[in-house]
C-alpha cells in the first residue's frame, strides 16, 4: 500500500512538470482537485509530517514584537499591534500540492477569531510555484479561497541573504530561542503564543485544522 503511495506522488510530481508555466492556471486548478488526495498521501507516508516543539520554553533574544511586515497592498504593519494574540505564520504558494490549505487557514482563523491571526508570506523557493505578482497572489486567494487573513508582500522565507526579516527570526534559535527549522516546502507553519514566544514549528502536510495545530491553539 505505501509502495502504491509512493508512486502516485511520483506521478502527480510528473505530471506537475510536464505542465507549462504558461498553464499555470491548469495547474493551479489540479492542486485545487488533488489535495484532498495529497494530504492522505503524506499522512501515511509521512512526508512533510515533522512537528518541533519548544519543550524548554526558552526566552528569546529579539522580540517577536519588534518585527514588523508589509502587507500584499503595500501597508506597513508593526507585529506590536499583534500582542496578545497568538499568530500561526505560514508561507504559501499558489500553485502547489498544499494550496488547498489557504481555505484552511481561513477557516482556522474564523473558528478562533479574536484569539488567533494567520499571516501568510507568499514565496517563490520551492519549485516556482508562486510565480505571480503582488496583485495577482492577493486576487487568486480571495477569488479560490475567500481569503481574508493577512498576506505580506511577495518575499523569500529560506535562508539566505534575501530572507525575510520575519523568517529570519522564526528560524534562528540565536533569535527565537531555540528554532533553527527553516521551512522544508510550502506551507511550512509555526505557532507563537500570545506573549510572542515561538512555540511550534509545523511541516507542510500538516493541515492547519488538524488536531496536531488546534490542540495548540
Amino acid at each position: 500500500m505505501k509502495k502504491f503511495f509512493i508512486i502516485t506522488i511520483a506521478v502527480i510530481g510528473l505530471l506537475m512538470v510536464l505542465i507549462k508555466k504558461e498553464d499555470m492556471n491548469l495547474q493551479q486548478s489540479l492542486m485545487k482537485i488533488m489535495y484532498p488526495a495529497i494530504r492522505k498521501i503524506s499522512a501515511i507516508t509521512g512526508s512533510k509530517t515533522t512537528i518541533n516543539t519548544n519543550k524548554e520554553a526558552v526566552p528569546a533574544t529579539q522580540s517577536f514584537y519588534s518585527l514588523s511586515v508589509k502587507s500584499i497592498t503595500g501597508q506597513m504593519i508593526s507585529f506590536n499591534e499583534f500582542k496578545g494574540k497568538k499568530i500561526l505564520v505560514v508561507n504559501t504558494a499558489s500553485a502547489c500540492g498544499f494550496t488547498g490549505q489557504l481555505e484552511e487557514l481561513q477557516q482556522l482563523q474564523e473558528k478562533f477569531a479574536g484569539k488567533l491571526l494567520v499571516i501568510g508570506f507568499p514565496a517563490n523557493d520551492f519549485r516556482e510555484q508562486e510565480t505571480g505578482s503582488n496583485e495577482d497572489i492577493a486576487a487568486f486567494c480571495k477569488r479560490n479561497y475567500g481569503v481574508s487573513f493577512l498576506l505580506a508582500e511577495k518575499s523569500s522565507v529560506i535562508k539566505g541573504n534575501n530572507q525575510h526579516p520575519v523568517f529570519q527570526w522564526l528560524t534562528d534559535k540565536s533569535k527565537n530561542g531555540w528554532n533553527d527549522k527553516a521551512p522544508e516546502w510550502n506551507f511550512s507553519k509555526y505557532l507563537v503564543d500570545e506573549n510572542g514566544v515561538l512555540l511550534n514549528y509545523f511541516g507542510s502536510a500538516i493541515s492547519p485544522l488538524g488536531d496536531e495545530v488546534v490542540k495548540k491553539i
